[in-house]
């Protein structure tokens, strides 16, 4: 799998909110909001459920990442999806690190890597509480 997921209580909104909160307690800032929404309603005249991509980072893991490797970028940064179930439930799915940087092929990444999915399982265990 190149993911995980909890299943917050709360409504949309509410989840992101403390998604956001979370992932600051474990040093993260939310680089990018994507609202696929509201694109797909004005791109596409699409009418669907609240989802929203959020491009998480830590700057200080990061930095050490673009250090090892010039190109993790292109891996980077790590999506945390927050979308809304057909019954009104609302799912945060987290993008695993150390599946997706495996592909570099370099121990210490992959040392890195566990760190920030130890992270990430860290705020997805204080959206379950």
């Amino acid at each position: 799998m190149y993911g995980f997921h909890v299943r917050p209580r709360g409504n949309f909104e509410q989840v992101v909110e403390n998604v956001t909160a979370a992932l600051k307690t474990e040093g993260f800032g939310v680089l990018s909001d994507i609202d696929v929404a509201k694109t797909f309603k004005a791109k596409l005249d699409l009418d669907r459920r609240p989802y929203r991509i959020l491009g998480a980072c830590n700057p200080t893991l990061a930095n050490r990442a673009i250090t090892t490797d010039a190109d993790i970028g292109l891996l980077l940064p790590c999506n945390v999806v927050v979308r809304e179930e057909d019954d009104d439930s609302v799912t945060v799915a987290f993008m695993d690190p150390a599946a997706v940087l495996e592909l570099v092929g370099n121990p210490d990444i992959n040392a890195l890597a566990g760190d920030v999915r130890a992270r990430l399982q860290r705020v997805a265990a204080q959206l379950e509480a």
